[in-house]
């Protein structure tokens, strides 16, 4: 790869690297002029050190493998979501993606001790150190970290794998008001005493939607209520752990944080609740041509900015629908909507409500997907003009001839000006 990167370097040949091609935003689409530089044969594991409690793979490598691989050694890599299957840890650590177990875990940024990369001109920076306390000078690996491949590809990386649990206590719970969601939050992730891993909402929109319209999930609960939380704690007791669970969930109960719940006996019990939650097919399906939304902003704002998004929409397309889910325990929510087209303008007008509401709460336009090129016009909602220059610089600096995946966060003849 160096190589190829060092002839594409002098000859002024722009790249794009792809990894499993799950990403939402653009971030792996090419031109007609650019040459795609895929990882997908790079997928090797090459150690696992369980005493150090790390793993070294190829940046090629998929999440699911990579997670089979640490439950072999009866250890956790925590990274989760549901493009698991053709997701690739280089193109996790492109996106700084977040998933399903952010609230206890951390993103990509926390379960990663060391990368090596190439940079534009074919030099190779290898930083492959295995160890969680590094404070040499600068932490070079958070460049690569959320960059999207404009500043160097990522070709291995060493992970950090956690303690497998010795238990998982799963529960849906119903809620009435979205006031409730950040008390039951605080509460459940006091009760449960730092072991709280998941804490996903569904609107009522989406869980009425998902147990309606596909019909192979039935109704653990009844569709009437605003919100469904789908709660997972994890821990080293099962049945201490368990009585704790099930007593917090009782105290919230008796605050009247929530109306009703249902508690996972078995795993496939639980496979069930995240079946639900996790259905994003059957949610294209049932909203098709439809639009996505990935943006995070302050839990007490969610509701007031997802009612005024969903105003708007109904105004200039009354037939518009639109489900809300997410993560709500880490401030991020995902908007799926569809207005009955996809066309580009249509679509310019959609970002155009959704990302002016967000930016006048001071939100985020990209909690976990990236900036890609769909993104990009927006960048301005969630940084100053002084952050993006600063980006611009660094841009510039470690890719002068603007080859590293072109276009993708800022247009390329706005990185070679800058």
């Amino acid at each position: 790869m160096s190589k190829v990167l060092k002839l594409c370097h002098a000859v002024g040949q722009a790249v794009v690297t792809h990894g499993g091609l799950t990403g939402l935003v653009g971030g792996a689409r090419a031109g007609k002029e650019e040459i795609v530089l895929s990882l997908e044969r790079m997928n090797g594991i090459e150690a696992v050190d369980t005493i150090n409690r790390t793993l070294t793979v190829e940046a090629g490598a998929v999440l699911q493998r990579v997670h089979d691989v640490a439950e072999e050694a009866g250890l956790l890599f925590p990274l989760d979501f549901g493009a698991r299957g053709s997701a690739t840890i280089g193109g996790s650590i492109s996106t700084n993606a977040g998933g399903n177990s952010v609230i206890r875990y951390g993103m990509t940024r926390d379960q990663l001790l060391g990368v090596e990369a190439v940079l534009a001109d074919g030099t190779i920076i290898s930083s492959l150190k295995g160890v969680i306390k590094n404070n040499t000078g600068y932490d070079l690996k958070q460049l690569f970290i959320g960059s999207e491949g404009t500043l160097g590809i990522v070709t291995r990386a060493v992970l950090r794998l956690r303690p497998s649990p010795r238990s998982r206590n799963t529960a849906l719970v119903a809620i009435e008001d979205f006031d409730h969601l950040g008390h039951f939050l605080r509460e459940m992730d006091s009760a449960l005493g730092g072991t709280l891993s998941a804490f996903e909402v569904m609107w009522n929109d989406f869980y009425k939607l998902i147990v309606g319209y596909t019909g192979h999930h039935g109704q653990p609960l009844q569709p009437s209520y605003g919100y469904y939380v789908l709660i997972e704690s994890t821990g080293g007791h099962e049945a201490a752990d368990r009585s704790r669970f099930e007593g917090a969930l009782e105290e919230a109960l008796e605050q009247e944080l929530i109306v009703d719940a249902v508690i996972a006996q078995s795993k496939q019990q639980r496979e069930d609740l995240w079946a639900i939650r996790d259905d994003i097919e059957g949610l294209g399906k049932a909203l098709f041509p439809v639009i996505t939304f990935d943006v995070s902003l302050g839990i007490p704002q969610m509701d007031d900015y997802v009612e005024e998004v969903r105003k708007q929409l109904t105004e200039r397309w009354p037939d518009s629908r639109m489900v809300v889910f997410g993560h709500l325990g880490d401030g991020n929510i995902h908007l799926v909507l569809t207005v009955g087209s996809q066309e580009e303008h249509e679509v310019r007008a959609v970002e155009a409500i959704v990302y002016e509401a967000l930016g006048r709460r001071q939100g985020i336009i990209s909690a976990e997907h990236g900036i890609g090129l769909d993104k990009r016009a927006y960048l301005k909602h969630s940084r100053s003009s002084e952050e993006i220059a600063l980006m611009k610089t660094l841009k510039q600096a470690l890719d002068p001839k603007g080859i590293l995946n072109p276009d993708k966060i800022f247009e390329r003849q706005e990185e070679i000006s800058s």
